[in-house]
């Protein structure tokens, strides 16, 4: 049985200063309820809001200039299409099925509006710069055309946030109300078709890659995920998801629910309170680390609403030019393809093209690896890991990609030692053997190092480095050395400490002050993993 949060049947939700006010537009619009990453019926207030005021035209818009994006792939379309189905079905049991279009936003709002006399509810999205044009597009066109639109919150995100400083409790006052409860009925709009749900091929999009679909999308999977992280597997999320040998099941794998609003931040909050109320003491740490984790989550999505360029500008000026005219096509391809010739860093690739998730540690060193060891600039490698991941979140995706590629102001620079990382994480090379075969027949003592196996040994077992598997791309400490050098010049530069410490004023976290701290280039906090 699903463990589904309390709900309460107030259709306008929280109230203070944080949350909007409850709009009054005039009954018998035409109530278009526009879903983008929001795809459920529960805690859903524009859908709530709208049913209040007549008849609701629930609507999803196929757009071009989003799917042929550079991060967009065939694995979201077919979890987005997943969600889309479950999504019609809960609509049409309300009274009125979810309505698809094909076309840029404008457009589509435009054809529908000439017909109607429209209100149009959203949530607020902060979603990459292609949505973030669009919307500006949108609502210029409704002003212009006198149309009424109402966008309102939907998480932890604030819109037009003055001072960081006042973040935190907006967050917890707005995430603190109660889950909403879905609208008892809709007024069905007449004479409208609902239009198909196409396929990736339908839209002309390239097959989906992954060999095993481990994820598929919707609501009512949505609470089933969360239910059995909750009662069940996240009795070890603190202490395995580190390792991709444990964090498959340890992991909440709730990611791509959130990412495509299956659930609300508020949902998922609300469920771990009541968890962590009855939840047997053994459970405390790991559901205490799970919180944590929805906060940061909701920390590095505010980055990019307040600054929607960091998706492809540095947040720290001053290393503008640090990587982006050295970028190798071959080191890249390598990368890509999960033939670098370091077994973690490969395992991890072949194993997110294959299923599209990877644990974070291991996301960590892929990126890490992209940037320090390649010496490859963030943003292609960004783009490529965005199509990969099924849980792609743009607002956590850019900013971490930069901390991670040291180009955010961070004190620590995470270089991670992609041998370490096998020894500590995969000690007997299980993760590796399965996404490498040609690796399964060497000793576990070279497992994370086959290049160092003896050659006649190689041949013993049947992989030749260099034929088999590759030979490593880079020396990993030569590479280490250059980062360290090349790192260190930008730091000594007098104005990078002040431009540091305005990036952190304007987008760090106040729970603690790891950017305030600036390092000497020389010390351990250029830390080897």
């Amino acid at each position: 049985m699903c463990l589904v949060p309390t709900i309460t049947t107030s259709p306008t939700g929280p109230t203070g200063p944080t949350s909007p006010t409850s709009p009054t537009g005039p009954t018998g619009h035409l109530n278009i309820v526009w879903f983008k990453r929001d795809l459920r019926v529960a805690d859903h207030r524009p859908l709530i809001e709208a049913a209040q005021r007549g008849p609701v035209l629930p609507l999803y818009i196929i757009e071009p200039s989003l799917i042929n994006a550079p991060d967009f792939d065939s694995i979201h379309w077919t979890f987005i299409r997943e969600s889309l189905i479950d999504l019609r079905d809960s609509l049409a049991r309300l009274g009125q099925p979810l309505v698809i279009r094909v076309g840029e936003a404008v457009d589509v709002l435009k054809s529908l509006a000439a017909d109607h006399r429209c209100a149009i509810w959203a949530h607020e999205e902060t979603g990459n710069w292609r949505s973030y044009q669009r919307d500006r597009a949108w609502r210029r066109w409704a002003r212009e055309a006198g149309i009424e639109r109402h966008e309102l919150p939907s998480n932890g995100v604030v819109r037009r946030l003055a001072n960081r400083d006042d973040w935190m409790s907006i967050r917890q006052e707005r995430l603190a109300g109660p889950v909403l409860a879905p609208p008892a009925r809709l007024i069905p709009v007449v004479g409208i078709d609902p239009g198909p749900i196409p396929t990736v091929a339908e839209l002309g999009l390239p097959p989906d890659r992954r060999i095993v679909a481990i994820q598929r999308g919707g609501e009512r999977v949505a609470h089933k995920v969360l239910d059995s992280f909750l009662t069940e597997r996240g009795i070890g999320y603190r202490g395995g998801i580190s390792s991709p040998l444990t964090a498959e099941s340890a992991c909440s794998r709730l990611s791509p629910y959130l990412a495509w609003g299956n659930l609300s931040t508020r949902q998922v909050l609300t469920a771990l309170g009541e968890r962590m109320v009855a939840a047997p003491p053994r459970w405390a740490g790991s559901l205490r680390a799970f919180e944590s984790r929805l906060h940061w989550r909701c920390h590095f999505i505010q980055k990019l609403e307040d600054e929607p360029e960091v998706e492809f500008r540095n947040f720290v000026r001053a290393y503008d030019g640090l990587r982006e005219d050295e970028f190798d096509e071959g080191r890249f391809a390598a990368w890509q393809r999960g033939e670098t010739g370091y077994p973690m860093i490969d395992a991890s690739m072949r194993m997110l093209l294959a299923t599209g998730w990877l644990n974070f540690r291991m996301r960590s060193m892929l990126v890490a690896f992209a940037a320090y060891d390649l010496w490859l600039h963030w943003q292609r490698p960004a783009h490529w890991l965005a199509k990969l991941f099924l849980d792609y979140e743009p607002g956590i995706h850019y900013p971490q990609f930069q901390m991670q590629s040291g180009t955010a102001g961070h004190a620590t620079i995470r270089l991670y030692n992609p041998v370490k990382q096998g020894q500590d994480h995969d000690r007997q090379g299980d993760f590796v053997r399965r996404w490498i075969p040609a690796l399964r027949r060497v000793p576990d003592s070279f497992i994370h190092a086959p290049w160092l196996l003896p050659t006649e040994q190689q041949m013993d077992v049947g992989c030749l480095i260099g034929q088999d598997y590759p030979a490593p791309v880079v020396d990993h400490q030569q590479a280490v050395t250059h980062a360290r050098a090349r790192i260190a010049a930008i730091r000594r530069h007098p104005a990078l400490r002040e431009e540091v410490m305005q990036v952190f004023a304007r987008h760090g976290s106040r729970r603690r002050t790891e950017m305030v701290k600036f390092p000497r280039p020389d010390s351990n906090q250029l830390r080897l993993f």
